[in-house]
C-alpha cells in the first residue's frame, strides 16, 4: 500500500464533511478535513439554523397581535429590534461552529482551517503551497447562491449576506420563488419590510403539491406581499438617495431598498481542480454513483456539490454512509425515496412522497382525502388564515403515497407522519387511529 498523509482528507466541513469525517476516524481511519471559511457549512453558518431563529423571531410579530384576544395586554406598538436578534443568533451560530469543531478534535480529526484545491487522485494542495496525500479525497463543499448576470447585479445580496445586515429595509425585492425566496418573504414581511417577490416562471415552490403552493400563495397576498411573475432581470439601478430601480421584463420598473438574490444555489466546484484531475462533472456538479464514487476512484462526492437532492439531512446521510462503506465494514446506499421536506414560510408547509398529479401519472388509479380547516387558534385570534392537509393514495390498495400539509407547525407533525409515508401504511390505518384531540394533527386520522 501507498504511503499516504492520511487515509482521507475531505474538503469541506459543514454537515455532509463533517458527518464523514468524524464516523470515518471512529473506525480507526486517519482524517483531515480542509475547511477555508468556519466548520459547520452552510446549514450551521449561513443557512438552516440562523435563518430559523429569524423564522422563530418573526413569528412573534403576529403572535403578539394574537395575544391581545387572549386577555395579554400588548401595546398597540411593539418595538423591534434588529440588531439584538441579528447578534443573539450569530451568537448562537459561534456557539455551534464550537460544538463541531470540538466534536471533530475529540475523534481525532486534523482540522486544517484553509482552501484546498485537487492536484490529483490522491494529492491535494493547500493555500500556502503545502501537498498533501491521501488514499482517499471526499469533496463535501456544498454549493453557493446563484447571483443572476444582469447590469447591476453587484448591487444585490444573496442569502448569505442577509444574517450581518445592519437594518431591515422598508422595501425589499426579492428574485426567485423556491424555498429560499417564500422563506425570507415571510421573515422580511414579518419584520415590517414591503415585500416583493419576483420569478421568472409563473410558479412558485415548484415540486410542492399545487393545491398547497396555491394556499401559500393566497395568503401571501392576503398578507400584503407583492408579486411579479413572468418577469427576468433587464437591469438594476442605483440612486443618489441608495435606492435600487429594478427593471424587469412584462413589469413596470420597481424602485426599493435592497434586492435579494435567492435564484437557486449552485455546485461549489469552480477552482477547485476537479476537472484537471479527471473527475467528470455536468453543470459544475460532481457526478457520482451510488456509493458517492466519481469518475476517478479514489475521489469521491456527497452533499449538495453533487447536486442530488440540496438538503441538509441528504449530506448527512451520505457522509454517513461513505464512512460506513469505506471505512466500517458496513456496505451502505443511501435510499432517496420518500423524503421529507419543508418551507418555513409565514405559515409553513410540508411535504413527502408523490403530489397529486405525480401520483395520478405513475399510478393512474389514485384517491386524494383531505381536510381544510381553521386551527383552533387562529379562530380564537380572529385571523383569517387556514390550514389544508392533503392525503393521497394508491387507488387500488389504499396505501399513502403523499402527505402535504400547509398550516402551524405542520413540519414537526409531518416529520412523524413521514414514518407512516414511509413504512407504507394505508388510508384504512390512519383511520384506524385513535383521534388525539383536540390538536392540529388529528386532522391527519379523520381527513375525507
Amino acid at each position: 500500500m501507498a504511503d499516504y498523509d492520511y487515509d482521507l482528507f475531505v474538503i469541506g466541513a459543514g454537515s455532509g464533511g463533517t458527518r464523514a469525517s468524524r464516523v470515518a476516524a471512529a473506525h480507526g481511519a486517519r482524517v483531515a478535513v480542509a475547511e477555508e471559511y468556519r466548520v459547520g457549512g452552510t446549514c450551521v453558518i449561513r443557512g438552516c439554523v440562523p435563518k430559523k431563529l429569524l423564522v422563530y423571531g418573526a413569528h412573534f410579530a403576529e403572535d403578539l397581535k394574537d395575544a391581545k384576544r387572549f386577555g395579554w395586554q400588548v401595546p398597540d406598538q411593539c418595538d423591534f429590534h434588529w440588531t439584538t436578534l441579528r447578534d443573539n443568533v450569530l451568537e448562537e451560530v459561534d456557539r455551534i461552529n464550537g460544538a463541531y469543531t470540538q466534536t471533530l478534535e475529540t475523534h481525532g480529526v486534523e482540522i486544517i482551517h484553509s482552501r484546498a484545491v485537487v492536484t490529483g487522485p490522491h494529492s491535494v494542495r493547500l493555500a500556502d503551497g503545502t501537498e498533501k496525500t491521501a488514499e482517499r479525497i471526499l469533496i463535501a463543499v456544498g454549493a453557493e447562491p446563484a447571483v443572476p448576470d444582469c447590469p447591476g447585479a453587484e448591487f444585490g445580496i444573496t442569502s448569505n449576506d442577509a444574517f450581518h445586515l445592519d437594518a431591515i429595509p422598508k422595501r425589499i425585492l426579492i428574485a426567485g420563488a423556491g424555498y429560499i425566496a417564500n422563506e425570507f418573504a415571510g421573515i422580511f414581511h414579518q419584520f415590517g419590510a414591503h415585500v416583493i417577490i419576483m420569478n421568472r416562471t409563473q410558479d412558485i415552490l415548484r415540486g410542492y403539491d399545487l393545491s398547497i403552493r396555491d394556499r401559500l400563495l393566497q395568503i401571501s397576498l392576503m398578507k400584503g406581499l407583492e408579486f411579479r411573475f413572468d418577469a427576468n432581470f433587464e437591469g438594476i439601478e442605483k440612486g443618489e438617495d441608495g435606492c435600487l430601480t429594478v427593471r424587469m421584463s412584462g413589469h413596470e420598473p420597481v424602485t426599493v431598498d435592497m434586492v435579494m438574490f435567492a435564484t437557486g444555489r449552485v455546485p461549489n466546484t469552480q477552482g477547485l481542480g476537479l476537472e484537471e484531475a479527471g473527475v467528470r462533472l455536468e453543470k459544475g456538479a460532481v457526478v457520482v454513483d451510488e456509493h458517492n464514487r466519481s469518475s476517478v476512484d479514489s475521489i469521491f462526492a456527497i452533499g449538495d456539490v453533487t447536486n442530488r437532492i440540496q438538503l441538509t439531512p441528504i449530506a448527512i446521510r451520505e457522509g454517513q454512509a461513505f464512512a460506513d462503506t469505506f471505512y466500517g465494514d458496513k456496505p451502505t446506499v443511501v435510499d432517496y425515496g420518500t423524503i421529507p421536506s419543508a418551507v418555513f414560510s409565514h405559515p409553513p408547509l410540508a411535504g413527502v412522497g408523490m403530489t397529486e398529479s405525480e401520483a395520478k401519472q405513475k399510478l393512474g388509479s389514485i384517491r386524494v382525502y383531505s381536510s381544510d380547516f381553521r386551527p383552533m387558534k387562529n379562530v380564537l385570534a380572529g385571523r383569517n388564515e387556514r390550514a389544508l392537509y392533503k392525503m393521497v393514495c394508491d387507488g387500488e390498495t389504499g396505501r399513502i403515497v403523499g402527505l402535504h400539509m400547509i398550516g402551524p407547525d405542520v413540519p414537526e407533525i409531518l416529520q412523524a407522519a413521514a414514518i407512516a409515508v414511509k413504512a407504507g401504511l394505508t388510508k384504512a390505518q390512519f383511520d384506524e387511529t385513535v383521534a388525539l384531540h383536540p390538536t392540529m394533527a388529528e386532522e391527519l386520522v379523520l381527513m375525507k
